[in-house]
């Protein structure tokens, strides 16, 4: 499958898929996109527990921009982050990427690099605060032990990836999440709102990114 590497509005990469005519980030801008949905309205909206890791779950690594924007916001706290990948990108694609250029933030490079070729399933410890494992593994097939305080779901648009979208889907990670568990995702559909409705979560349309008008944030709460 084709990919090809873009300049969005920020200056920023992201990556398109010609065939099925999608990006990995926003045209608008990754950055501010990522920055926005899963940095503002996700890390800093969640408080976490004192003593204990902020746990992330994320669908879809992707470029590795979310957890690239979560290491430099979470320097001040421990977090021990899972992201979830079924189709990693090319090497020399993610070679590429300007993302640390443009954060002004060239001392993590390297580090970067690392996020991509490190061993899937093996956790890898960037600091002694952050903690990144992948798992090479499709979202219906993932199981875990561990409960979530935040999930950044950043799956494809439910126009090309519908099975990722459905009650089902919302009710597995609503199992995987702690009491007051945070999921956050760029999109706003209503059919998707309803989903996550009908999984148990408490749902709010709030602000979007930049050329998106909202996004949606949903709250695990005991029933």
């Amino acid at each position: 499958m084709e990919r090809l590497l873009q300049i969005t509005s920020d200056g920023s990469h992201t990556i398109s898929i010609p065939s099925l005519q999608v990006t990995y980030h926003s045209k608008h801008g990754a950055i501010q996109e990522s920055m926005h949905v899963f940095i503002e309205a996700g890390l800093r909206f969640i408080s976490p527990q004192s003593g204990r890791p902020v746990e992330i779950l994320e669908m879809g690594l992707g470029t590795g921009l979310n957890a690239l924007l979560t290491l430099i916001a979470s320097e001040n706290m421990a977090v021990r982050y899972e992201s979830l990948e079924a189709y990693p990108i090319d090497t020399d694609i993610i070679d590429q990427l300007n993302y640390c250029g443009q954060l002004n933030r060239n001392d993590l490079s390297e580090i970067f690099q690392s996020m991509h070729k490190s061993d899937w399933e093996i956790p890898l410890s960037i600091s002694t605060n952050f903690t990144l494992t992948k798992r090479k593994i499709k979202l219906g097939d993932y199981n875990s032990c561990r409960k979530f305080h935040l999930v950044y779901f950043d799956a494809f648009a439910p126009g090309t990836q519908p099975e990722l979208w459905t009650t089902e889907i919302f009710t597995k990670l609503y199992n995987l999440m702690e009491e007051n568990g945070v999921l956050v995702t760029y999109c706003s559909k209503s059919d998707v709102r309803r989903s996550l409705l009908a999984s148990g979560f408490n749902v709010e349309k709030i602000p979007g990114p930049p050329g998106k008008r909202e996004m949606l944030r949903a709250i695990r709460k005991n029933s």
